[in-house]
C-alpha cells in the first residue's frame, strides 16, 4: 500500500478502469484522505510490479473493512475501507484473479488472507503501456520502526518515543546511502537469483520488532542480499568494487556463553565425526548448527525437532533425520557447551535477536556517518574491499558495547587495508582475482545508475 506514481500514463490507465467499471457518485458521506481514484491507483500499481516480477505471483490483501484504518502510521497512504469493494467490483468485471485464504506457513491454524492478481485481461492492458518500474515509486512517509504482536504477528500502533525518534531516523539516513550505491553482481544479466530479485527496487531497509516488545527481535529485513546465499553474496559488489562478507562466528551460541560467564574459544559445533553413518564431516557440522539454532528458537522439544526437519529441502538428509538421530546430535554439541543446556527449547532467540540488532545497528550507525554503505544479513557484514580491517573492528567495538565482549569473527575474503604492505604483488593478484567479467546487463545497470544518481561510480584502483 505504499507505491505510487504521477506518471501520465499511469493516471489515463487507472481514470479508465474507473470510468468503465467503478461508480462515479462518491460524494457522500466524509470526505477520504485518499481520492477513491487514488485508492485504485495505488491497487494497480502494486499489481503491475507484481506482474513485473513474475506473471504468476500474488499479492495478499485483507478483505475485512476493520483492517483499513486511515490514520494507521503503517497507512502511509491513508488507504480505506473502500478498497474492498474495489477489488471486489474488479474481481466481478474479471481484471482480477481472486483467491479466498492462502497458505501461512505450517502448523498455522487458519489463513485468512486473500490473494489477487492481475488477470489475463489487465495483464494484457499491462503490456501496452510505456511507462516502465522506475517510474513507480513509494510513499516517502511508509513507516521503517514495525511493531507486531504476539499473536499472529499482526501490525502494531504505538506512541513515538524519543529513542523510537531516533532508530527511525538512523534507518532513514542508512536507506539513503544504501540508495545512492550501486549494489550488484556483475555475472548477473537479468538482476534475479532464482525467484528474488536484486535489482536497486529491493533495497529498503525496515527495522521489525516483535511480541508487542521494544526489547523483543528488532532485526533489520529488507536488502535482496539477505535472501540469497553466502555463495552469491560473495560476488556482490559495491560501486563497482569487489565486497568482503565479515560473520560473527557462532553468534547466539557466543551471546548465551558470555551470559552465563563462559567466553567461546572454540568451534562449539566441532563434535566427533561419523555421529551419523554416511554423512560427512562438514555436513554434520551444517546440521548440528541448524539443530541448536532451532533449539534455540522453539519453545519445546517437539516443535524444534519438527521445526528443524521442515527447514530442509525434500531429497536433503537433513529431511530425514529421526528424533533419535537429532539426540545424538544434540548431545554431542552439549558435551562441548554443557553450560547451554538450560537455554535450550526455552524460547531464546527472540531476545537474542535484539542483541544481535543492536549490535548491527552500531555497525550501520557508524558507516552511514561516513556516508558508506555496509551490507547486513543479521549475523553478518558486508562492505567493499577496500574498508575489511575498518569493518572487523568497528563490529569488534559494536559487540563488546553490547555484550561485555568481543565477539569473535572470520571472513573468507580478506580486505586491501589488512595489508601492511598494498603494493605487494600477492595483493596485485589478489585484487586481478576479485575482479570479475562485468555482464552487459550489469553494465547497463550501472550506466543507468550513474544517470539516475547524477555521480560517477569510481571503482577502487590500485596505482
Amino acid at each position: 500500500v505504499h507505491r505510487w506514481s504521477d506518471h501520465p500514463e499511469v493516471a489515463q490507465l487507472c481514470d479508465r478502469i474507473w470510468d468503465e467499471y467503478l461508480p462515479t457518485d462518491q460524494t457522500s458521506g466524509p470526505k477520504p484522505r485518499t481520492a477513491f481514484r487514488h485508492q485504485l491507483r495505488v491497487l494497480i500499481l502494486d499489481l503491475y510490479v507484481a506482474w513485473l516480477e513474475d506473471p504468476e505471483l500474488c499479492i495478499g490483501v485483507s478483505m475485512s473493512s476493520n483492517y483499513w484504518d486511515t490514520n494507521s502510521r503503517y497507512n502511509a497512504i491513508h488507504i480505506s475501507r473502500k478498497i474492498v469493494p474495489i477489488i471486489r467490483v474488479l474481481a466481478a468485471a474479471d481484471l482480477l484473479d481472486l483467491a479466498r485464504g492462502s497458505y501461512s506457513g505450517p502448523y498455522v491454524r487458519g489463513n485468512r488472507t486473500t490473494r489477487i492478481r492481475a488477470s489475463e485481461v489487465l495483464q494484457g492492458w499491462f503490456a501496452e503501456v510505456t511507462f516502465q518500474r522506475d517510474d513507480i515509486g513509494r510513499a516517502e512517509n511508509e513507516e521503517i520502526i514495525v511493531l507486531r504482536d504476539a499473536e499472529d504477528g499482526a501490525l502494531v500502533e504505538y506512541e513515538d518515543s524519543d529513542e523510537i525518534i531516533r532508530m527511525r531516523e538512523e534507518l532513514r539516513r542508512y536507506n539513503e546511502v544504501i540508495a545512492g550505491a550501486f549494489i550488484d553482481i556483475p555475472v548477473l544479466d537479468e538482476p534475479k537469483i532464482d525467484d528474488v530479485s536484486t535489482d536497486h527496487h529491493h533495497r529498503l531497509t525496515r527495522r521489525i520488532f516483535s511480541r508487542s516488545d521494544w526489547n523483543l527481535n528488532g532485526r533489520f529485513h529488507g536488502g535482496w542480499w539477505q535472501q540469497i546465499n553466502s555463495d552469491w553474496r560473495s560476488k556482490i559488489f559495491i560501486n563497482d568494487t569487489p565486497a568482503v562478507e565479515v560473520d560473527f562466528r557462532s553468534l547466539h551460541v557466543s551471546l548465551l556463553s558470555l551470559e552465563d560467564g563462559v567466553e567461546l574459544t572454540d568451534d562449539p559445533y566441532d563434535v566427533t565425526d561419523g555421529l551419523l553413518g554416511g554423512v560427512p564431516a562438514a555436513l554434520q557440522r551444517k546440521l548440528i548448527k541448524r539443530l541448536v539454532l532451532t533449539a534455540i528458537n522453539a519453545g519445546s522439544r517437539d516443535a524444534a525437532f519438527r521445526a528443524c526437519r521442515d527447514g530442509f529441502p525434500n531429497g536433503h538428509v537433513g529431511k530425514t533425520l529421526t528424533n533419535e538421530q537429532l539426540e545424538v546430535l544434540l548431545a554431542a554439541f552439549l558435551k562441548n557447551v554443557p553450560h547451554l543446556e538450560g537455554y535450550l527449547f526455552a524460547d531464546q532467540g527472540i531476545r537474542l535477536m535484539n542483541l544481535d540488532a543492536k549490535i548491527i545497528e552500531r555497525v550501520h550507525r557508524h558507516f552511514t556517518e561516513q556516508d558508506v554503505p555496509v551490507l547486513s544479513v543479521h549475523d553478518s557484514c558486508i562492505v567493499d574491499y577496500t574498508r575489511v580491517g575498518e569493518l572487523k573492528r568497528v563490529m569488534a567495538e559494536a559487540s563488546e558495547a553490547v555484550a561485555g565482549r568481543a565477539l569473535p569473527i572470520a571472513n573468507q575474503f580478506y580486505g586491501l587495508d589488512e595489508q601492511q604492505d598494498p603494493t605487494a604483488d600477492f595483493v596485485r593478484d589478489y585484487i586481478v582475482w576479485r575482479q570479475t567479467a562485468r555482464s552487459d546487463g550489469y553494465l547497463r545497470r550501472l550506466a543507468y545508475h550513474e544517470a539516475r544518481a547524477g555521480v560517477e561510480v569510481e571503482p577502487f584502483e590500485l596505482n
